[in-house]
């Protein structure tokens, strides 16, 4: 049976034990320990692409090489062990050719933003494709990657297709599909690393890319969408993150700490797997990888640690055309037209007759495609269309960027490694490091876009869309001109913000991140005089959007778990990872001033679920009442309704307490009402908040582990974790919280290495640690990560050597 189209991920079967040690030559047993060991071990062999690789506890691989092209081939093995059907599901994805073997009509979700049937996707990817512009990437001194690069993909690629040589693909999930087979290309790698990038901008258009058509007829009447609304369709993501990096000053042990919790999808292709990358006197880096990334995203080496979360920042910025004569004509600077370029793109689909060609069109200008988005107020109609340039979609230097960091000797390093490498596609930087310094920044790839260039190149509707989200729409008759983008001295190629123009901050204390702007990375520091594009700032002028720089409730939960402990003494090792699972709710909080939430719930008449709710904890522990699941749900029925839930509205001049004091209204009283209304129907009053919020990854035993945290910037949850498959609150958990860790720098060279990967690391339900991990995160427990030679011994499960023979 074909794949389906929103999938649980995929998981990698586990061979008997007796069938590794029969296979096994005794030279070889000699020195492996099998215990818990995947099948998929390779035995012997040389090879240019050798590796050592020795499999620790919960499945965690150290991979050891001479070479970078070594270290990925290795790194690229257990890949394909641990999660087979989602490394080829992503490939699949990559040729274009998900219609060919599964239909056009199925729905594939990315999960983090990108949404669309089949059909669109392979209509977006084989325009890519038509257009080569991978392979021109690749030949591009200046916007493509090195040769190190290159010669890693290469291995990769190599050992993905000596992999599925030599190994059965055993997982149930893609066991019987005939297209996959070892005959994957260098490309084919490129291009899956190319849609990584476009997360935040193409991807996440891919329907307004794919349906844009010249008009005919008269046009549907759209509904105006309002500025949240709006904000939300072009800036919020299925995925966030946490981050907290404490500096020398404020730490007890003088040196830097970090606690990183990306909020990522659980199901589907951007997962990460945790990894030890090791070249001798070259590369000593641990951490997190996002599925078939041959090096680390988020981690740690000896001396600096960092996480990231999704910047506020935009990546595109739309053109408005004018029409000239034709809805596909268009006036240009100096009175002259031009006409669309229209893309013909023939994709071979999969039908009950066998395979059929359907063929799709696309239009494009200089800036990038035409979109249709009405619900955006980017129309194509008789008088003006939209086009998108998209930073991330000119170059393919993300993996450079994310290699050459993982060799920082410390924070300044490692923001001048990004600035250089040019490729941050979408994210902030926290980071500590041994000398107990910290960093935040936001040196992303951001289309160069000054105040002053928005100011001279809105259109009426572009003002319109900037006033409401802070998204400049730009006029595409100056496109070539005076509305190109510009470019800064010391920004590594044209048309991006260098360094100078992005906002960061080096500190001895302590700074975070939780998926708002730049404007408060403290509850003290301030940064402001950045382009309105990275995000909201208030600096005595009127900002955009009123609402705009309004703080969620996660953000303010974050920096207070650092400001409580501070009044109480400096954050140790052990406070800065408590703070993981406190899972304080900051809503419930503030809602409780003055007994208003009680207030509230009484107003319903509903004695027994209110005393529940008024007995509660405060907290979104497993064990915590049921109390916690009404309140979930509450606020999660306000926010989907647009219940205004604060009489004080958000006050820029107070931002960390601002809104507050629950309203009484009859509409608040009703939202409650239907809340308590909702969990009582999934279980009882005396239940545990863990009986109502369980995992919902395949392979964790039924109905799930129970889990706590909670639903993120609608309840101040820093543990956010929550369901796409329906209700958020009450069905399985799907997305939130995934590698996690807490890296302490002590002494000169010792490292406090506390890791959790929510979802655990294989993927197949025969695996032994397809759910460990889970396990322990519904523990509120850690893993303890082995990073020296000695810890790495202690934990041993299997040492094997690459490549197969």
């Amino acid at each position: 049976m074909p794949l389906p189209y929103e999938r649980r991920h995929s998981r990698f079967a586990r061979l008997a034990l007796a069938t590794v040690l029969l296979a096994t030559p005794a030279a070889l047993l000699a020195t492996s320990t099998t215990s818990g060991a995947d099948a998929s071990a390779p035995r012997g062999g040389t090879s240019p692409y050798a590796a050592t690789v020795t499999i620790t506890r919960h499945g965690i691989p150290h991979v050891r090489a001479k070479t970078f092209p070594g270290v990925a081939y290795g790194a690229a093995w257990v890949t394909m062990s641990e999660a087979t059907c989602t490394m080829m599901d992503m490939l699949l994805t990559a040729r274009g050719e998900r219609s060919l073997y599964l239909g056009p009509d199925g729905t594939y979700k990315d999960n983090v933003g990108g949404s669309g049937t089949n059909l669109q996707w392979d209509t977006l990817v084989g325009d890519l494709h038509n257009r080569h512009v991978v392979e021109d990437l690749l030949a591009d001194p200046v916007r493509g990657p090195s040769y190190r690069a290159k010669t890693m993909v290469a291995a990769e690629t190599a050992a993905i297709n000596d992999w599925l040589t030599k190994n059965p693909v055993t997982d149930p999930e893609c066991a019987e599909q005939t297209w996959i087979k070892p005959d994957v290309t260098r490309i084919d790698v490129w291009y899956a690393f190319y849609l990584a990038q476009l997360i935040s901008s193409e991807t996440r258009l891919l329907t307004a890319i794919t349906d844009a058509a010249p008009p005919s007829g008269r046009p549907r009447p759209t509904p105006r969408p309002t500025g949240a609304q709006l904000r939300a369709a072009l800036t919020e993501h299925d995925f966030g993150s946490n981050a907290t990096a404490i500096g020398g000053a404020d730490s007890s042990t003088g040196r830097g700490m970090i606690l990183g919790n990306p909020h990522f999808p659980w199901l589907g292709r951007y997962r990460f797997t945790q990894m030890h990358l090791t070249i001798p006197g070259t590369l000593d880096v641990a951490g997190g990888a996002l599925t078939g990334f041959p090096a680390i995203n988020i981690g740690f080496n000896k001396d600096v640690a960092w996480s990231h979360t999704v910047s506020t920042a935009y990546r595109f910025t739309p053109y408005q055309y004018t029409t000239a004569g034709s809805p596909t004509t268009y006036e240009t600077d100096g009175g002259g037209t031009a006409e669309l370029e229209k893309r013909t793109v023939d994709v071979q689909v999969k039908t009950d007759d066998g395979v059929e060609t359907v063929t799709k069109y696309l239009y494009r200008t200089p800036e990038g495609y035409v979109i249709n988005a009405p619900s955006l107020f980017m129309s194509w109609n008789d008088y003006s269309f939209w086009a998108i340039r998209d930073a991330n979609a000119e170059h393919l230097r993300t993996f450079d960027t994310f290699l050459s960091m993982n060799m920082a000797k410390n924070v300044h390093d490692l923001l001048a490694r990004q600035d250089r490498g040019g490729g941050m596609p979408w994210v902030n930087t926290i980071a500590a490091d041994r000398t107990g310094e910290a960093l935040y920044a936001d040196h992303s790839v951001v289309p160069n876009v000054s105040n002053a260039l928005v100011k001279r190149c809105l259109t009426p509707t572009g003002t319109l869309i900037y006033g409401k989200a802070g998204l400049p729409g730009l006029d595409g008759t100056r496109a070539q001109t005076s509305c190109r983008w510009g470019t800064d001295k010391d920004a590594e190629r044209p048309g991006i913000l260098g360094p100078k123009n992005l906002p960061a901050v080096f500190t001895r204390h302590w700074v975070m991140n939780a998926n708002d702007s730049y404007w408060t990375p403290s509850s003290t520091i301030r940064l402001t005089g950045y382009p309105r594009i990275i995000g909201c700032e208030e600096n005595g002028k009127p900002v955009v959007n009123e609402s705009a720089c309004q703080r969620t409730m996660r953000t303010k939960m974050v920096m207070r778990y650092v400001t409580d402990q501070l009044k109480l003494g400096k954050e140790t090792p052990a406070t800065l990872a408590s703070h993981e699972y406190a899972n304080r709710v900051y809503a419930a909080e503030v809602a409780r001033v003055g007994g208003r939430l009680d207030q509230v719930c009484d107003a319903t008449g509903l004695t027994e679920a209110c005393q529940v709710l008024a007995d509660w904890d405060g907290r979104s522990d497993a064990s915590s009442s049921a109390g916690a699941a009404i309140f979930e749900e509450f606020a999660y029925l306000a926010s989907s309704r647009g219940v205004t839930l604060w009489k004080v509205p958000f006050d820029p001049d107070h931002p960390l307490t601002t809104p507050r004091t629950l309203s009484t209204d009859q509409t608040v009283v009703d939202t409650m009402a239907d809340a308590i209304e909702k969990v009582t129907d999934r279980g009882e009053l005396t239940d545990t908040y863990g009986d109502f919020h369980r995992s919902g990854d395949r392979g964790d035993p039924e109905p799930g582990y129970p889990l706590g945290g909670g639903l993120g910037d609608t309840t101040g949850d820093a543990n956010a974790v929550s369901s796409t498959l329906g209700d958020p609150v009450l069905d399985p958990v799907t997305r939130g919280s995934s590698y996690i860790q807490r890296i302490a720098f002590t002494g000169k060279t010792g490292i406090d290495a506390k890791t959790i990967l929510t979802y655990s690391q294989y993927s197949d339900p025969a695996s032994p640690w397809v759910s460990d991990q889970t396990k322990l995160f519904s523990q509120d427990r850690w893993v303890s990560f082995p990073w020296t030679s000695a810890q790495i011994s202690a934990q041993r499960v299997q040492t094997f050597q690459l490549p197969a023979t």
